[in-house]
């Protein structure tokens, strides 16, 4: 059963982070597009709020995985680290993303601050990325650092 747990919260971790990366990758061509362009390519992310059920299982799961593993000194500390990443990483989406989604109707209406608004859409997501590639590595390393149960 432990290693179903860490299984699924990589899994749900690595699914988080896919889509966290395509954020980070794109911003580039996105920070420059036209309020019209913008808007467009916007729409492609219609139903990705399903993707918070990833993002939620991940840190739940993470959870569990330091509990189960809370006497191994050697890899707590890493899972603790991992753990705190993907808890800032939502603490940003809440603060920054989504009061974005929220004053744009999921970028369905852009108002005279849309520019601003798509700012901190874009870099709280880059910023989201980063925590989140950061967390699943350190995952990873707790994972080959971990020894037999």
């Amino acid at each position: 059963m432990k290693n179903f747990i860490r299984f699924i919260a990589m899994l749900f971790t690595a699914i988080t982070l896919s889509a966290l990366m395509t954020h980070l990758l794109e911003l580039r061509v996105k920070i420059n597009l036209s309020k019209d362009s913008y808007q467009t390519a916007q729409a492609i992310y219609s139903g990705w709020q399903w993707l918070g059920i990833f993002e939620i299982g991940a840190i739940l799961l993470t959870l569990i995985w330091v509990m189960i593993d809370r006497k191994a000194s050697n890899i707590y500390p890493l899972l603790l680290s991992a753990l705190v990443c993907f808890i800032v990483s939502l603490v940003i989406f809440f603060t920054y993303t989504f009061p974005a989604n929220q004053a744009t109707d999921n970028w369905t209406n852009l108002p005279g601050n849309w520019d601003e608004l798509r700012k901190t859409w874009e870099y709280s997501h880059a910023i989201r990325a980063i925590l989140s590639l950061v967390g699943f590595s350190i995952l990873v390393i707790a994972l080959l650092s971990k020894k037999n149960d």
